[in-house]
C-alpha cells in the first residue's frame, strides 16, 4: 500500500480558546467560556502554565481569575505569541491517513515483467493605597501588581470568598452568582488569585489585535490545573485541550481516569468530507460511554529534537521548532534533553468533574496519536482470478467499515448500503452468486435488526409452507 497524508483536523484548532479561570465583566451575557487550550510543563516541583483565549466581546470587559499557590514575581509572568499554540494543535490533533490499494491484475503483470492585551487608565499612588485600604477591610491583600504586556495583573489573598467576592464587584465586575462557592475551597487551601485585565493603553502600543495568551511559572509540590472556577460561568460542559510537556514521559490524570480516544480505524471513504462532525461526534460517543468522567488520550509521543525514530504516522507537517518548546515552557528542549509531549482533551462539567484537575508524570513513553484510515480501491481491469478475489474482499471490507462508522459515531449507516454493494455489482456474475451476504450489526441505525427480522421472516415462511406441505400429504 501506498500513502498519501492529510492536514490534520482542524476541527480541534477552532474548538479551542480559553483560561482554566472565569471570567468576571461588567457584562454577562457573552462571557462564558465553554473551551479552552493551556500548555501545562512539569519539571521537577516547577509548573508553567499557558492560557490561551477565545474571549468574544470588548476588550474593556475582559478580567481573569486563576487560583495559584504562591505570589507570584514579575518575572514569573509574561505573554507568549498565539502561534505557540497553533503549531502544537496542528502537529498533534487528530488526523486522517489515506492508503491506495494496488490492482492485483496489474500486480500480476508487473510480476511477470519483473522477471525482468487595564480596562482603566494608569491609576494614581494615591488610588493605589485607596484600593488596597478597601480591599484590606474586605479581608482582601493585594499582594502584588504588574504590568506585563497588554495586561494588568493582581495578585491577590483573602481570608474568605464573600468579600473577595464583594470587593471584585465593588471594582467593576459582574461576578457569577456561584463564584463563592468556588472561591472558598481554594481560600481554604491558601491559594492565591491571580487577577487579570486588560490595559488598553499597552495593548494599542502594541499593535495586536488579539489578547495573547499569557504565562506563568510556580513552584508546588501539587501538580494540578484548577477547573472549577471556570465552570462559574459556564453553561453546561466545557472543552480543554491540554498539551503537556515533560523530561520523561506522559502526563496522566490522578484523579479521574485517563484513557485512549478510539483510534486507528477503518472507516469509510465518504466520511472524508465530513472529518470535523466526525470526529466531533466519535469523542461525544466515547465520553458518554466512559462515564462523562474521563480524561482522554489523543496525543502522545517523544519529541526530542535529536530523537530519530518516527515522530507521527502520518506527519502533516514539520514538528514544533525547539525554541516553540521553549516558549511553551520546556526551555531544556533547547539543550537536547528529552522532551515528551501528552495531549489530552477533557470535556468536563460541574456534576461530573467536582474536583480540579490533578496530574502526575509517569515513566510512560509509549506512542499514540489518534488517527483515521481511509483506504482507496484498486482502479483498472480487475476481472483476472485475483482481481475477482480482491473484489469479494472489498465488499467485506465496506461492510466492516460501514460498522466501524457506526459504532465510532452512532451514525445511520442504512443509506449507504449501495457504498459496499457497488463492488458486489463488479464482480463477475459466477462469483456474485456464491458471495455470502455479510452478517450486518445491530443497533440503532444499523441493518442488523431489519437483517435479523427478514431471516426470521424467511424462516418462517419456510417453516408454514413445509408445514403445510406435509399436511397436504398427509391427507
Amino acid at each position: 500500500m501506498r500513502t498519501l497524508l492529510l492536514p490534520a483536523l482542524a476541527l480541534m484548532a477552532h474548538q479551542a480558546g480559553a483560561f482554566c479561570g472565569f471570567y468576571v465583566a461588567k457584562a454577562d451575557a457573552t462571557l462564558f467560556n465553554d473551551r479552552s487550550e493551556v500548555i501545562l510543563v512539569r519539571d521537577g516541583q516547577r509548573t508553567i502554565l499557558t492560557m490561551s483565549n477565545d474571549f468574544k466581546g470588548d476588550v474593556k470587559g475582559f478580567a481573569l481569575v486563576v487560583p495559584v499557590p504562591t505570589v507570584l514575581l514579575r518575572d514569573d509572568i509574561k505573554v507568549v505569541e498565539r502561534r505557540v499554540f497553533d503549531a502544537l494543535d496542528a502537529y498533534s490533533a487528530p488526523r486522517l491517513v489515506e492508503y491506495y490499494d494496488e490492482n492485483p491484475c496489474q500486480r500480476w503483470l508487473y510480476s511477470n515483467a519483473d522477471m525482468q492585551e487595564s480596562v482603566a487608565a494608569p491609576r494614581s499612588a494615591s488610588a493605589m493605597k485607596q484600593e488596597e485600604r478597601e480591599a484590606k477591610d474586605k479581608g482582601v491583600t493585594i499582594e502584588a501588581r504588574y504590568t506585563v504586556g497588554e495586561y494588568d495583573i493582581l495578585i491577590l489573598s483573602a481570608k474568605e470568598s464573600v468579600g473577595l467576592k464583594e470587593w471584585l464587584m465593588e471594582n467593576g465586575y459582574k461576578i457569577p452568582q456561584t463564584a463563592h462557592e468556588v472561591l472558598d475551597p481554594y481560600i481554604r487551601s491558601n491559594l492565591k488569585f491571580f487577577v487579570v485585565k486588560v490595559n488598553l493603553k499597552e495593548l494599542q502600543a502594541s499593535g495586536y489585535s488579539t489578547l495573547r495568551p499569557i504565562q506563568i511559572r510556580y513552584e508546588s509540590h501539587k501538580f494540578m490545573l484548577p477547573i472549577r472556577l471556570g465552570m462559574a460561568n459556564s453553561n453546561g460542559s466545557q472543552d480543554m485541550i491540554v498539551h503537556a510537556f515533560t523530561r520523561t514521559g506522559r502526563v496522566e490524570c490522578v484523579n479521574y481516569r485517563t484513557v485512549k480516544v478510539p483510534s486507528d480505524r477503518n472507516i469509510p471513504l465518504f466520511a472524508k468530507q465530513r472529518f470535523g462532525p466526525f470526529y466531533k461526534d466519535l469523542f461525544a460517543r466515547a465520553h458518554r460511554r466512559e462515564g462523562r468522567n474521563t480524561v482522554f488520550l489523543e496525543y502522545a509521543w517523544n519529541v526530542t529534537p535529536s530523537f530519530n525514530g518516527m515522530k507521527c504516522d502520518p506527519c502533516v507537517g514539520p514538528p514544533p521548532m525547539p525554541r516553540e518548546f521553549a516558549q511553551a515552557g520546556a526551555d531544556w528542549s533547547q539543550q537536547g534533553a528529552p522532551t515528551f509531549y501528552t495531549r489530552l482533551h477533557v470535556r468536563y462539567s460541574r456534576d461530573r468533574f467536582p474536583q480540579d484537575l490533578v496530574f502526575q508524570v509517569t515513566p510512560n513513553t509509549e506512542h499514540f496519536q489518534a488517527r483515521y484510515v481511509l483506504t482507496h480501491p484498486a482502479q483498472g481491469d480487475l476481472t483476472c482470478s485475483d482481481g475477482q478475489d480482491y473484489l469479494e474482499q472489498l465488499y467485506y471490507r465496506r461492510h466492516r467499515e460501514l460498522e466501524e462508522l457506526h459504532s465510532l459515531t452512532g451514525w445511520n449507516v442504512d443509506k449507504h448500503r449501495d457504498y459496499a454493494d457497488e463492488v458486489r455489482r463488479r464482480m463477475s456474475p459466477e462469483r456474485r452468486n456464491t458471495v455470502a451476504p455479510p452478517v450486518p450489526f445491530n443497533g440503532p441505525g444499523g441493518m442488523g435488526g431489519r437483517w435479523m427480522i427478514a431471516m426470521l421472516g424467511a424462516l418462517a415462511f419456510a417453516l408454514v409452507e413445509y408445514t403445510a406441505r406435509r399436511r397436504w400429504k398427509l391427507a
